[in-house]
């Protein structure tokens, strides 16, 4: 039966999102990096969604695992396969929660973390180097379905990152490790609806790229790394509801450098509020990725920008 994409309508509507990668691998502005448990127990729920909301973002971003599969929350499917990668505070929970009664949606970002050799112990214990695949497979579905049914609706939309590195299809691809592996996509999108059908998937596949891993997803991952690109209508090329992701200031995306400050901004006022406007004509949410310290907080220049995006359309 061919797949029946879900309504983008809420996804079309929004002016902007904003996204931050805040993981194990963040660290503070100045000072001593704390354990990443310690981080998730300190980190404030209320001012950190009061930023977000100040900022006119209709949606948030939020990264569940990076390059270390490790979650700011419990999972008991990923403490079968590697115990002490969860935490005991439900931090994605209680900031889901917080931005819905501030009328903000949660998207989640989520990376297997089977990348380069960045989490060499998770990539062997999850099945990625397995010569059978199907171990591997059952794992990142069981840990997503897990995630849909127990956060339900609080989850809008999943973000999924690094679709490259489990299918050797796309041109671009690293999984070299898969061999010949087909990887399921549609059951993969399957558990990821566990929970909430209506939430919207999408698969990234790189820079710029609209190569599809599966019809069996509902708008572009659109990651991007300037502003030259603005949407030329509601949908792009691959018949998705467009969405872009860019940087606002740190290209890293993931502010992992000890006692420095967050860089400046990339681009002026003028060229941001321009090129949203540009996406909101075609019914096109564009996502803006801000540094975030350890303690949740960014740069007063990110915050002072983005309450003049909002202030200006």
């Amino acid at each position: 039966m061919p797949y029946q994409q879900a309504n983008t309508d809420w996804l079309s509507k929004c002016k902007y999102g904003i996204g931050v990668h805040w993981t194990v691998q963040t660290v503070p502005k100045r000072g001593p990096v704390l354990p990443f448990n310690h981080a998730v127990e300190t980190f404030d729920v209320n001012a950190f969604t009061e930023m977000i909301e100040s900022m006119g973002a209709n949606y948030l971003i939020f990264t569940t695992t990076h390059a270390i599969q490790w979650l700011p929350g419990p999972n008991p499917i990923l403490d079968k396969i590697l115990p002490g990668r969860t935490c005991e505070r439900d931090l994605l929970m209680e900031i889901a929660k917080s931005l819905s009664t501030r009328g903000v949606r949660t998207i989640f970002y989520y990376n297997h973390s089977c990348n380069n050799a960045d989490d060499l112990l998770w990539e062997q214990v999850v099945g990625y180097h397995d010569e059978d695949k199907n171990r591997l497979v059952d794992n990142l579905c069981n840990i997503i379905a897990w995630m849909g049914k127990h956060y339900e609706k609080l989850i809008s939309a999943w973000w999924f990152d690094s679709a490259y590195s489990l299918d050797p299809k796309e041109p671009h691809n690293t999984a070299k490790a898969m061999g010949g592996f087909q990887f399921p996509w549609e059951r993969y999108t399957a558990a990821a609806k566990i929970g909430y059908p209506k939430r919207l998937v999408t698969y990234n596949a790189g820079v710029n790229q609209t190569y599809l891993f599966t019809e069996h997803q509902d708008y572009w991952a659109g990651e991007m790394v300037d502003l030259e690109h603005p949407p030329k209508g509601r949908f792009a090329e691959n018949g998705l509801q467009w969405h872009g992701w860019t940087c606002l200031d740190d290209r890293k995306w993931v502010h992992s450098t000890p006692n420095t400050d967050l860089p400046p901004l990339l681009y002026s006022d003028e060229r941001v509020t321009a090129f949203v406007r540009k996406c909101n004509k075609c019914k096109a949410p564009m996502t803006f990725n801000i540094g975030i310290y350890q303690d949740g907080t960014t740069s007063a220049q990110v915050i002072r920008q983005m309450q003049t995006l909002k202030n200006s359309l």
